[in-house]
């Protein structure tokens, strides 16, 4: 009954939350080279509930499985214009952008199975870093209204797909599981992270880090998010999205849990995290270089 009661609450401290989007457009990079740590789902539920606030969010779907494209609705059969267009064939986003069906102001640059073998066609293009970059500035330059955020979803490796869309970020969002090895790769990370700062990208920096999968029936959950914020106390969100079933059926419909079942405790979370990511910080402009 208590936990209704919090859950009950929690929702109508949300319909009661204003937010303001400035204008700007912040660029974040979701990226954990660790697996299983929740960082599509993370990726296209934030990207959802930013949205339903009535920010204008575009998902880049830059892994190979194209999970996020199918959670938000998107067709990507293997015909379909994707992001693999845009880095090897030069197409505009503009040309392959769809919009979700979960909301109008939802946009997602699809993927598609041609990106599994992106990798080895990139190693001959020129400024195959900056490819993903170099397509974003021109495609934000021509839009009428700005968007407000754009999320990358990354694959579990560091690959030249992820070093595009290190450079082309200027935040990097980091999913860590609430479990033993929650930071095991973190330092391989942030030292990947610092190798792009020097040589690609100067304007990147960790700035968000969400404890997923969390069990507050364990000792060793509180454990995991105490240490994590300990060594990241400014980076770490106080929202953390506990184990779901709700969030973990809701792809299997095409859908994000915010529109699958939106009062549930899995959607609530991300609707509080989403609100933290938008209050933190004026978002920095991204233009031509």
């Amino acid at each position: 009954m208590r936990q209704l009661q919090d859950l009950s609450a929690r929702r109508q401290r949300l319909e009661e939350t204003d937010v303001d989007f400035h204008g700007g457009t912040r660029v974040l990079t979701v990226s954990n080279q660790k697996g299983g740590v929740g960082k599509t789902t993370s990726t296209v539920n934030i990207a959802a509930a930013i949205a339903d606030l009535g920010g204008r969010v575009l998902v880049i779907d830059l892994d190979p499985q194209g999970n996020a494209s199918t959670a938000l609705g998107i067709p990507h059969s293997s015909d379909t214009a994707s992001v693999y267009d845009v880095l090897i064939n030069d197409m505009s986003i503009a040309d392959a952008v769809q919009q979700s069906p979960e909301n109008e102001r939802l946009l997602c640059l699809p993927s598609t199975i041609h990106l599994a073998g992106a990798e080895i066609e990139l190693v001959s293009q020129v400024a195959r870093e900056k490819r993903l970059d170099t397509a974003l500035i021109e495609y934000m330059d021509g839009l009428e209204e700005p968007l407000d955020f754009v999320f990358i979803d990354c694959p579990p490796s560091l690959g030249l797909l992820t070093i595009n869309a290190f450079s082309a970020a200027t935040e990097v969002f980091l999913p860590i599981q609430a479990e033993y090895y929650a930071l095991e790769g973190l330092s391989q990370l942030l030292g990947n992270v610092k190798m792009i700062q020097k040589h690609l990208n100067p304007r990147l920096k960790v700035s968000t880090i969400l404890l997923t999968m969390y069990d507050g029936r364990t000792r060793l959950a509180q454990q995991v998010a105490d240490e994590v914020r300990e060594h990241f106390p400014d980076e770490v969100l106080q929202t953390f999205i506990p184990r779901s079933v709700r969030v973990s059926e809701a792809p299997s419909f095409g859908q994000t849990v915010i529109t699958y079942d939106p009062n549930s405790a899995g959607a609530v979370a991300y609707r509080e995290a989403a609100v933290e990511i938008v209050k933190r910080g004026a978002p920095r402009k991204k233009g031509k270089k």
